[in-house]
């Protein structure tokens, strides 16, 4: 099969997002009724009068609960194929974080991930979710280690599938116009550099294709990448607020060595399944773990890429639910 090769053409572009926009539209409301457990359901929660939280929910909410947190350039359609799959066992929410999906929050919003973390605090408060399990990747890994060490919550086991704690674990070609930014301050040159290179449809495409294996392209769906690209072009502001996110990105680094503190001291059970491709957070990230973690897995996929789960969704399944099974508690 010839894999799908994505144009930058506007009638192509608007005809996958229409499409797409319709398959994947949001029920507004809670639809929970007399479905199978297994079943995504899709809610939004209100957690303040101007911030709307929209989630996936599936699994019985009396099992054990996981918490899957997505990357950029995403949401938690990210997680579509995986949810059903971990629900045969688990409770698993799974929200859009601020500046993605559908969640929405107030037009002076600042984007740091000090405040996509108290964001996701507020919103597992009011879902009155204590304990749980976390499946961390890209953005989601500073999120959910500020929600770790805040010791507002009972952490049962993590997953870092590409999820970044260490300093190891950045590629340097991939975040080196990053990297610039923050040497410049924010500056203007920089800023302009990433709104034109970094938040384009190729660029998202890229994140999604790049490390993957020529045999295995065919099994990545052009409208992930194109969802992805038309909400962050399209939503107003958002642009901006990415662009926002890369500079604050650099807050990160410094509490790394609080997070590696909190592994050795709270034994939490790690599972780490990166891929060996991925351009963006590289292996050694993954093996820096052993470090710190007395309880650690690595898995090192081979021609995944990033968005791993597009393209090995069984294998990484089958490796969360066995060590959540064992480490923490079956459902």
């Amino acid at each position: 099969m010839t894999p799908y090769k994505a144009t930058e053409d506007e009638d192509d572009l608007e005809r996958f997002t229409v499409l797409f926009r319709q398959s994947q539209k949001p029920y507004i409301k809670s639809i929970r009724s007399e479905q199978s457990p297994k079943m995504t359901t899709y809610h939004t929660l209100t957690t303040s009068p101007s911030t709307t939280i929209f989630y996936r929910e599936a699994g019985n909410p009396s099992s054990p609960t996981v918490l899957l947190l997505h990357g950029f350039p995403s949401s938690s359609i990210q997680y579509r194929n995986l949810i059903p799959l971990l629900a045969k066992k688990y409770h698993v929410i799974a929200p859009d974080l601020p500046g993605f999906g559908f969640t929405k929050v107030p037009g002076d919003y600042e984007y740091t991930f000090d405040n996509l973390s108290t964001t996701i605090s507020s919103f597992l408060t009011t879902l009155k979710l204590t304990k749980f399990s976390m499946y961390i990747f890209d953005y989601g890994a500073p999120v959910a280690m500020r929600l770790a060490t805040s010791n507002k919550f009972d952490i049962e086991g993590i997953v870092s599938q590409n999820g970044n704690c260490y300093d190891e674990g950045f590629g340097q070609d991939f975040w080196a116009p990053i990297f610039a930014l923050w040497k410049s301050s924010n500056g203007s040159t920089e800023r302009d550099w990433l709104r034109d290179n970094f938040l384009t449809l190729e660029a998202t495409k890229y994140q999604y294709t790049s490390g993957v294996s020529p045999a295995l392209l065919d099994k990545i769906a052009p409208e992930t990448y194109t969802f992805d690209y038309e909400h962050i072009a399209q939503t107003p502001g958002n642009i901006e607020a990415q662009i926002d996110l890369f500079y604050d990105y650099r807050s990160n680094p410094p509490l790394y060595a609080g997070w590696q503190e909190w592994f050795r001291e709270s034994k939490v059970p790690v599972l780490a399944v990166w891929d060996e491709g991925d351009p963006c957070f590289i292996p050694p990230g993954a093996k820096a773990f052993k470090k710190d973690v007395v309880d650690v897995e690595l898995h090192l996929l081979g021609g995944a890429g990033h968005f791993a789960l597009e393209t090995h969704l069984s294998e990484i399944a089958g490796l969360v639910v066995d060590f959540l099974g064992r480490k923490v508690r079956g459902g």
